[in-house]
């Protein structure tokens, strides 16, 4: 195999898994560990792969990525807030919550600060240093590597510290909420994380304002049938939300 040919399809495992161990891809293509290396490095140089130790992310090249959290967080804000006033009704004290990241789980964090002996788990920087502030709140952070300007921690050590837990609930970002694709993402680099998210939670929930749904995104990440409930803003005609059964929960503004 030429080394094109094999860097091109350790770009789409890639795509399709979000975090690659160099080691293991020796063995896949069956060729030493130092040929596997000036893969990487060349991969690296044309900003194509992100390297962390022991394997690979891939490099951000989205347009939706490289917004700044500011900005995202703007956009729908006053849907995005009764989104999470909504979904913050549903948790009672003493429960414990994993949150993903993203502008709209921001918004339940802001939520949560009036709750008492509440465990938090987190991947998203900018909740974990809202909910510091707060001592009745139990906040534990993943530890992972930081996705550009989004805030976000992910990589092995993000979906080890996830494997390791088991709460209440879990309320996952979407960028896409398709009856048929399911919950989707723009890149393929937070698909570990969301996936060990989904597996570390008793009930699980989607946050997404009525923007996302109807639309597919780059990355899969999992099926309607695997989330428990789906929160939105009742922008969209019923008959749209028709589509997600009694999963979906329509929120006034």
């Amino acid at each position: 195999m030429q080394a094109n040919e094999r860097r091109e399809k350790i770009l789409s495992l890639l795509s399709s898994t979000g975090y690659l161990n160099a080691n293991q891809l020796a063995e896949a293509f069956a060729v030493d560990s130092s040929t596997i290396r000036r893969d990487l490095i060349h991969l690296e140089k044309t900003q194509q792969i992100i390297r962390t130790h022991g394997g690979v992310l891939p490099a951000l090249v989205t347009q939706e990525q490289d917004t700044p959290y500011s900005i995202r967080k703007n956009r729908h804000h006053e849907a995005k807030a009764a989104i999470g006033a909504y979904a913050a009704s549903l948790i009672a004290d003493g429960d414990s919550v994993i949150l993903d990241n993203g502008s709209t789980v921001y918004e339940l964090a802001e939520k949560l600060t009036t709750k008492k002996n509440l465990t938090v788990i987190t991947n998203d920087l900018n909740i974990a240093m809202l909910l510091s502030q707060y001592p009745a709140i139990n906040l534990n952070v993943t530890g992972g590597a930081v996705v550009g300007n989004s805030y976000t921690l992910v990589g092995p050590d993000t979906t080890r510290k996830f494997s390791e837990v088991y709460a209440d609930w879990a309320f996952l970002g979407a960028e896409g909420v398709h009856p048929e694709a399911g919950i989707t993402n723009v890149n393929a680099i937070e698909l570990p994380t969301k996936t060990a998210i989904l597996k570390a939670a008793k009930t699980r929930v989607v946050l997404a304002d009525s923007s996302k749904l109807g639309y597919r995104a780059l990355s899969h990440v999992c099926s309607i049938a695997e989330i428990d409930l789906i929160i939105t803003d009742k922008k969209k005609s019923e008959k749209s939300a028709a589509a997600y059964g009694d999963k979906l929960r329509l929120v006034d503004l």
